[in-house]
């Protein structure tokens, strides 16, 4: 069963990969171009409660996560933020971080918080459409990754 952070982020729309326990999501909202949402699969709400084997499948994910945001976005940081307020399982948000602004269909990403923290209020929000197709090419980048 998906933990209801997953669904509030799309899934299963905006999934570009997973792990054994980390699935990989598309941020609908994006305050920098290719933010993502990384998800723990276990249904636990602190980050202590996260069995050893997540904690050890989760390098699993960063390295996948930190090759594909190089390869899309060509990042210059990255940011992973733990703000488990709203959606009470545990996740991480991903914000490639670079100076400037990236393009993707018509539309630009800046990074309005470069180079101190992220502006997350500044985010371009995609269409569920923009979502599945931006995921859908994380997606094969990924595999070919």
């Amino acid at each position: 069963m998906t933990n209801p952070t997953a669904l509030a982020f799309g899934y299963p729309g905006s999934k570009i990969a997973e792990t054994d326990h980390w699935l990989i999501l598309l941020r609908p909202k994006q305050p920098t171009f290719g933010s993502l949402v990384l998800v723990c699969k276990e249904t636990v709400q602190a980050f202590s409660e996260v069995s050893p084997a997540a904690f050890a499948d989760l390098q699993v994910a960063v390295a996948g996560i930190e090759r594909l945001l190089k390869a899309q976005v060509d990042y210059e940081k990255i940011n992973y933020l733990m703000l488990m307020m709203v959606d009470k399982d545990v996740h991480f948000h991903v914000l490639p971080r670079y100076e400037g602004a990236r393009e993707h269909e018509g539309a630009s990403f800046p990074d309005a918080g470069w180079p101190a923290a992220p502006a997350l209020g500044a985010a371009v929000e995609l269409s569920a459409e923009g979502v599945e197709r931006l995921a859908q090419r994380f997606a094969q980048a990924w595999v070919q990754a």
